[in-house]
């Protein structure tokens, strides 16, 4: 089975690219969706983080207020460091979990959709590296208008991912989402027809 990892830092459209990989019957694991899933999948979680950063970030009924929780960690690299500390390592086990059922159910490609599978050296278990890149100025603009935050929160967040600029010399293709959505899926058919070609897949 052949292993794609498709990267991009928060906004610059790589749930966009993961969408039209779908739409071509290709297999994506979403490592955001794992993210939420393994808060209930593993309660141990939301017992350490309940334990480490305390009550206020929970509603009545237990649930964590990710929104403000995610502004409290961003705001603080040592404590945004502390909770993936936490998290990250179940979302690996998830993540390799469903590439394993991939592989037993016989796919020929599988791709992980993943913003930080550069920072967490996930790249190094794929065979090919897609980055989607925009210019930050780009990604700025797309996050307070996705997120409705102040641009000094859009800039933490960028903050606690590695460079898109830095992320292109780590990868094997770069889809630009600076354009068009035609230009971009012109783009990813590209990097597919050629990935074919080679006889990689």
């Amino acid at each position: 089975m052949f292993k794609i990892g498709l990267t991009g830092g928060i906004g610059s459209g790589k749930s966009t690219v993961s969408k039209m990989l779908k739409d071509l019957s290709i297999t994506v694991i979403d490592a955001d969706i794992i993210a939420r899933e393994v808060l209930s999948l593993y309660p141990e979680i939301l017992k350490r983080v309940r334990c480490d950063f305390g009550d206020g970030f929970f509603d009545d009924f237990g649930e964590l207020k990710r929104k403000e929780f995610g502004d409290y960690i961003f705001m603080d690299e040592e404590k945004r460091k502390k909770y993936e500390n936490i998290i990250i390592p179940y979302i690996k086990k998830q993540i390799f979990l469903g590439i394993e059922e991939c592989y037993k159910l016989g796919y020929d490609i599988c791709v992980l959709d993943a913003p930080t599978l550069i920072e967490n050296n996930l790249h190094t278990n794929m065979d090919i590296n897609i980055l989607v890149w925009v210019d930050k100025e780009t990604q700025i603009q797309r996050i307070v208008s996705r997120d409705k935050i102040s641009i000094e929160k859009a800039q933490l967040r960028l903050n606690a991912q590695i460079n898109l600029d830095k992320k292109k010399d780590l990868v094997d293709y770069v889809i630009d989402n600076n354009s068009t959505i035609e230009s971009t899926k012109e783009q990813l058919m590209d990097v597919l027809n050629e990935i074919y070609s080679r006889g990689t897949i």
